[in-house]
Parts: structure tokens; sequence; C-alpha cells
């Protein structure tokens, strides 16, 4: 059993001890189904990529087969650009993250669920007795 699913069951066991036996509701949602069918998810997607495109076209626009550049600006200027494309990558994970936190939460209350998994298809957790509201995720995160 890998750490992931250790922790996982833990939660769920501390969690159905602090709710009462038997009483706890155990949601449970395809985080990749999310990612690949979700409009707002593919919206920001496709943000991060143009704006990490413009990243490279504007270096290369700048650096690639300029005279005169010795090769110590233009790793000074790979090392630039790698650091743009990834605080592009990190704020576009952050929004999706939140979103999906503010959504998974919503769902949660509105279901008295006490309890939100990730319950990817490849990798099942839950295969019975769990609350799936990815489908409902999808459709909220918009």
């Amino acid at each position: 059993m890998n750490i992931k699913k250790l922790a996982a069951t833990a939660l769920i066991a501390v969690s159905v001890l602090m709710t009462g036996c038997g009483d706890a509701k155990i949601g449970a949602v395809d985080v990749s189904k999310v990612m690949d069918q979700a409009p707002r998810v593919k919206t920001l997607m496709s943000e991060a990529e143009t704006k990490a495109k413009e990243a490279q076209e504007s270096y290369e626009k700048e650096y690639v087969n300029k005279p005169g550049l010795t090769e110590e600006d233009v790793a000074k200027a790979q090392a630039e650009l790698q650091r743009k494309l990834m605080g592009i990558n990190q704020a576009y994970t952050s929004q999706i993250k939140n979103r999906l936190d503010v959504v998974l939460e919503e769902i949660a209350r509105e279901k008295n669920i006490d309890v939100v998994i990730s319950n990817a298809a490849e990798d099942k957790m839950i295969y019975y007795g769990a609350i799936d509201v990815t489908d409902e995720v999808i459709k909220k995160m918009q």
C-alpha cells in the first residue's frame, strides 16, 4: 500500500471516529476527469499556454541567433525564461487548485459530506460507498 492510500485511509478512519461510527459521509472526486473536462480549467490552461508561448517567443526574438551575445548572456536569458515559465505554471496551477477547493467545499456543505477524497479512475481508493461528486465539480467549474 503506498503512502497516499495509507494517508487517505487514515484520514477516513479519523473522520468516521470523529463524526460517530458509521455516520460519516464520504465524497469522491476524480480530479483527472475534472482537469480534462471542466470548462474553467480548460480556459485557465489555455491562458497559461498562451502566456508561456509569448514568453518563449519573446526569448527567441531577443536572444536566438543574435550576434554579439556571450554564452553567459544566453545562459542568463535561458534561466530567466525558465523562471517565467515556472511562475506562469505556478500561478495558473494555484488558481485551478483554489477554485477546485472552493467548489469541493461548497458541494460538501450542500450534500453534508464529511470527507472528500481523490478517487481517480486509474488509481481507485474507494470502489463502493462514496458519493461521487466529480460531475458536479465539473459543472460548477465554469
